[in-house]
Parts: structure tokens; sequence; C-alpha cells
């Protein structure tokens, strides 16, 4: 039975109901509880076990006056270790490098107290900011397609012992086995005492994940997923009593919660890994409603539309070819500048082209326009819709995934020539082209249609992809939270434009036709409901959201420049997904000599929507300032509940000297 042990430090009692109210109905008259709630007890969920909670839970190990500790959290515990007669700690385990789990390190007294940490996340204690790039690219280290999902600490941390899996910690009398436990975290670390657990993030009570976005390694293949139900079956063959993590209650049950667990994520994964066969995606025959050219590489969709054919698999280039001899291009990308000059002077030749009049861009993914430059040559001009468009003239703006940025394509921004708005129908060469919003993959996205040679043809981007005539496809591309990819405001909202829409022809981007696609819009439409209710059931929390969305508190710019400049300006988004108001206190960590006006930010969302924030930054003293990248966590308290320092931005005050 959980005991509870009182704040006060005279004597131990159990706080009655009437002073609990006595104490709560001040503080809403009083409009505090934007402010980071004030712990009123520890609990002992076990005989010398004590957990205080903060941004994390601190489990303390007492022994005497004598404390090891397992997890920080914001370091308040320190401050009441008296309540319960602890007068000294001699260790704190860390359970992983995440912020929230040790952002109270500097209130430890080094001198009498050491941390041990898990050996396979050394890099991002000592160098965390080596996990934050001012020029992302796609293959950065412990990134999906460039964007991070480390939480580093914002600086160095010293450790004193690095733990490796079987590593035992002796510490009076008891023996505590290290366990290797990755999925939550890279290099997450679980320790056994006796018959009690102490997990991290691994698991929630209740047999739920601790958050998704943790454990979104890549870009739809599972590696997260599948290094996370290979810990949870490590610790089950433990038969473990009782488990104590990282966030949310003491598990009682925890064997049998894991199982749980494990059958939940195991069924969980279908609906998660993309929707077609994606190992075949660049091994397509031929599809049987095009025919071959004489232009090479591309073949003949309908007698004005044409794509690149099966040899050019993954590529990204659909052209529309009016009677005129005008064109435009949908998508552009991921092929030789010496392709598309060859394949302009062919189509020039056989098509009838004459020019390329613009190019469309589906999304914000730097691979749809990789051809920008060589197109500007041509007098190419750039059209996408407004939600897109900064995304391409200043991607490094954005923590998103896959922006321009990341592909190392010899230029880093895009610049739109026409933006268009949801709703716009712009009358080209005798068609009607309308401009939808359509997210899915990301929320970035627009669809473009417009009846052509007899069909109603859209143009989807990377929303969905698949043989429409296989009845086990139902086409949803990847899900990754990273591309502000909420279920029900991207994948469903897709399905039913689609079936409102009722096309004949799917033109995928990557060269994927998708034809009588009735039915496939239907198990697509069935895939998205079935993927929000396993999120559902797999997130803790009463709205999945905030377990599932890694942008709920963001900075525009992420990365902010103060390198010629003493003063800038930031915008912080605070998202409610609630269906009832939200206060908000965010602390802005910065590091020493960068000031933020204002440095707190207190608030009330309403349901269902943002509130934004100017805060003006300002470097007071430039000297001092280390040169590379800084990072700056936001401290979260949402109503009564802290958070800690979850998400970030970066800033740079001294560019960092030329590589050698």
């Amino acid at each position: 039975m959980q005991q509870h042990i009182s704040s006060p430090r005279r004597g131990f009692k159990r706080p009655c109901k009437r002073s609990v109210i006595g104490r709560v109905i001040p503080l809403i008259l009083a409009g505090m509880l934007t402010r980071a709630p004030t712990m009123a007890a520890f609990s002992e969920d076990a005989p010398g076990v004590f957990t205080w909670r903060s941004t994390c839970n601190s489990h303390v190990l007492r022994d005497g006056d004598t404390a090891l500790l397992i997890d920080l959290g914001d370091g308040s515990v320190l401050d009441h270790l008296g309540e319960i007669g602890v007068r000294k700690v001699e260790w704190l385990l860390l359970t992983g490098h995440h912020r929230e789990l040790l952002q109270g390190v500097g209130k430890l007294d080094r001198a009498t107290t050491q941390i041990a940490a898990p050996k396979e996340e050394q890099a991002f204690f000592e160098t965390p900011a080596a996990f934050r790039k001012w020029y992302p690219l796609l293959g950065d280290k412990f990134t999906v397609h460039g964007s991070s999902y480390l939480r580093p600490p914002a600086r160095p941390v010293q450790v004193d012992r690095w733990l490796a899996d079987g590593d035992v910690v002796e510490w009076r009398g008891r023996r505590i086995i290290c366990h290797l436990t990755p999925g939550h975290s890279p290099g997450g670390m679980s320790y056994q005492a006796g018959d009690k657990l102490f997990t991290g993030g691994v698991m929630h009570d209740g047999a739920k994940m601790t958050n998704w976005f943790d454990t979104e390694w890549d870009y739809g293949f599972a590696k997260g997923i599948d290094a996370l139900v290979a810990s949870v079956e490590k610790l089950a063959a433990l038969r473990p009593g009782t488990a104590f993590p990282a966030q949310g209650p003491v598990i009682a049950d925890a064997t049998t919660q894991l199982g749980a667990y494990r059958r939940r994520l195991l069924d969980f994964r279908p609906d998660y890994v993309r929707g077609y066969p994606v190992d075949s995606f660049s091994k397509r025959a031929p599809h049987p409603a095009t025919r071959p050219t004489p232009v090479h590489y591309v073949v003949r969709v309908s007698p004005h539309l044409y794509m690149f054919g099966p040899e050019m698999a993954g590529k990204n280039f659909a052209i529309i070819i009016a009677d005129s001899g005008h064109a435009l291009l949908l998508d552009c990308g991921l092929f030789p500048k010496l392709v598309l000059e060859r394949i302009i002077s062919d189509m020039k030749e056989h098509l009838g082209l004459r020019q390329i009049d613009a190019c469309w861009i589906s999304h914000s993914h730097g691979d749809h326009f990789t051809l920008f430059p060589a197109l500007r040559e041509h007098g190419v001009k750039f059209w996408t819709m407004d939600t897109i468009a900064d995304k391409c003239e200043n991607p490094r703006f954005y923590d998103y995934p896959a922006l321009i940025e990341s592909y190392n394509a010899g230029f880093e921004k895009a610049e739109i020539d026409r933006v268009l708005k949801a709703g716009d129908v712009i009358d080209w060469e005798g068609h009607k082209l309308h401009i939808d919003w359509m997210p899915g993959q990301t929320e970035f996205g627009n669809a473009l249609w417009l009846e052509l040679d007899g069909k109603k043809v859209v143009f989807t981007g990377d929303n969905l992809f698949g043989d429409p005539s296989d009845p086990a496809q139902n086409g949803h591309e990847c899900v990754n939270a990273r591309n502000s990819a909420i279920i029900e405001e991207g994948y469903l909202v897709a399905a039913k434009y689609l079936q409102k829409l009722q096309p004949d022809i799917i033109m995928g981007a990557h060269g994927v036709l998708m034809t009588e696609p009735k039915a496939f819009i239907e198990r697509y439409h069935a895939w998205a409901l079935r993927a929000i209710r396993k999120y559902k059931e797999l997130l803790p929390g009463e709205s999945y959201e905030y377990g599932f969305d890694p942008y709920w508190v963001s900075a525009y710019p992420y990365r902010v420049d103060l390198t010629k400049e003493d003063t800038r300006e930031v915008t912080v988004t605070v998202r409610n997904f609630h269906s009832r108001p939200q206060r908000h206190h965010i602390a802005l960590r910065l590091p020493p000599g960068i000031v933020a006006e204002p440095a707190v930010l207190d608030g009330v969302v309403a349901a269902k929507s943002r509130q934004r924030h100017p805060v003006r930054l300002t470097v007071k003293d430039r000297e001092r300032q280390p040169a590379g990248v800084q990072i700056a966590p936001f401290d979260i308290t949402l109503d009564q509940t802290r958070h800690g320092e979850l998400f970030d931005f970066i800033l740079m005050t001294r560019e960092p000297p030329p590589a050698r």
C-alpha cells in the first residue's frame, strides 16, 4: 500500500482533505495555477523507496540518512530530503539523457554526489550541442531526415561512471543490476533492485508509451518500435513485482502490464509502417495505363499528361503539356540536371513542348524541387500554397524533416513566385487548376486537380502510394510526428478530401500512378480511423496529442542567428489540444549572457487553439559567448502538470571556426 509522508518538517502525518482544500482554493482564487505546483508529499511506494514528482519521478533509495537517487527531475527533491530523514545523496543514477530527467543537476553537491549514466548515451551528455545542427543534413545521426529525436541537456553534464548492460552498482549492501533498454531513448537504462525495476521511459502505467515522439527514430520503418518491443520482452523476462517509471504512477503489476504492453505494441506496428510494399517501390513494372514515348524515361498517361516510367522510379517528375506547347510541372527532383536537360530537349522534339511555365510544389519536402536552379535557367516559375512557401524560402527557421536545406542540393532555399491559397482556381491554357489544402504525410501539403482528357486527375504529393487493385494495400505513407502530422489533421483530412473529390486518377509523387482508386480511398480512410484509435490506446492522458506531437510549444525561427545582431525577435507558439481552456507557464532557459523579454510566458489558451507570444532576445555579453550552437529549452507547465524542458530552440552568437 502506498504511504504518504507529509511535507512539513514537524513530524510525519497524512494530509487530510480539509488541509488540501484549504491550500488549493486560495491558489485558484489568486490565479496561481499557471505556476509550477508545489509538491505536497513524498510517497513511499515500497519499504525504503520514496518517490518525489517534479519534471519526472525521482526515486529515492534510503539507507539511514543516506540516499541513492534514480533520476533527478528539476532538483526540487534535494530541498525536501530532510523530510524523510536523508542528509546526504551519494549517487544519482540516470535512466537516460532526456533533459527533464536531470535538468536540476546544477543543484547537486558534487563533492558528495556522484553521477552514473548509460554508456550508450555518453556523447549526449558530454557534447549535447553536437546533436543540434545549424546546417542539418538527411544523414545526421539520431535524426529523422535532419530533425533530431534526442533531447540532450542544454549544457554538458559531468558523469563519474558510465554503465553498460549487465553492470552491477553495489551500494550499501544493495546490488543494482543495469539493463540496457533502448526504445524510448537510444541508450536508455533500467535498474533492477530485487523484484523492483526502475524503468525510465520504457512504459507508462496502463501498459502505455510514455510518449510517441521519443520512439520515432526513422521514416516509418519502426526501428524505434522494434527496439522498444525487445526491451519490453527483456524486462518481462525478469518478472518484476513493481516498476518505478520516470513518468506517471508506480506500476504495481509490472509483469502483467509488460506482457499487455508488448501485445499492444505488436498490434500497433502493422498500422504504423507503410500501407504498401515499400521494398518493391523502386522495382515497379510499367503501369498498364501508360504508354512509352520517344522521350528518355518518360511515359504517357493520357494525351496531355506524362510521367517518369519505371526506370526512374522514386524520382519526382510529372508534366502536363497543353496544345499550345506550354507546360506545367508537378514536382521535380532527385535526378541530375543533365537528365533534365535531355528530357526537355526530347520533349521539345517529340511532344511539342515550347515552354515550361511553372513547377507546382506539392509539399514542403526538399526532394520535390531539387532541380530548382536548373529550372530557373529555363525561365520556370514556382508555385505552391501559402502554408508551404515559407518552408521553401526559409527552411532553417523550422525543425521539420527533409526540408531543402538537408539535401545538399547546392542551394539552401527556393523563392516562390506565386503563393496560392486553398480554394484558388487558376485558369491556365484552357484548363481550370483547383488548389486545395491536402495534409497527410505532413501538414504542409496541397493538392492540385483538374479535368484532363476526360478524367478527373488529382496530384497528391506523398500522401498516399500503392496499387489500388491490391486489396491488401491501404496506401498510407509513413506516419511521422515531426512532419507536423497529427492524423486527425492530416491523413484523415486527406482521406475525406479524396472521398468527396472522387477522382478517376490519383497521381502520387515519386512516379506512383493510381487508377480506379475508389475502394483504395475507402481503405485509406478506414486505416486513418484505426490509426487514431490505436494512438489513443497507446498514449496516456485525456488528449493523446501531447504525447504524439513534438511541437506543442515551438519557436519561430527555430534557429536564431545573433552573430551579427544583438537583438532578435522570436515567436513562441503554445498549443492547446483540450476541449477546455488551458493555462501555461513557460520559462525560457537561456545561455548565460543572453536575456529574454519576457523571460516567462504566462497565459491561457482557448480550447483547441494556439496562442503566440513575441519574445525579444538580447545578447548582453558577447565577448563571453561561446562559438557555435547553443541550446535554449522551454521549461513547461500546463495547468498543474510540470513537464519540464521538453522542447527547445537553438541560437548562435559566434560562428564556429572553419572545419579543418
